[in-house]
């Protein structure tokens, strides 16, 4: 179960997420679902039309049930089967 406390060790794909800040200012407020991840980039599914954000200088809110949970973006930067084998303190 995905919980504020460890989401930074869970899979992200399939989560709502708001981009609240990103390096292209236009990118900010945008709202979708987390379609794929990489390394250093994030692909949200935001009103139709793919949208790919940098991870680093990168803020995220994703949605948890009722609860908004925000994400350094910079906390994230590895590769998705890597990070969920990272210890985080």
């Amino acid at each position: 179960m995905i919980t504020p406390q460890n989401i930074l060790r869970h899979e992200l794909i399939g989560l709502t997420a708001k981009i609240r800040k990103a390096s292209d200012k236009g990118l900010e407020g945008r709202e979708g679902e987390v379609f794929d991840e990489t390394r250093n980039m994030l692909t949200i599914k935001a009103g139709g039309k793919f949208v790919n954000v940098p991870k680093k200088g990168g803020v995220f809110l994703c949605r948890l049930a009722e609860r908004w949970v925000e994400i350094d973006g910079n906390a994230i930067i590895a590769r998705p089967e890597d990070r969920v084998k990272k210890k985080f303190g």
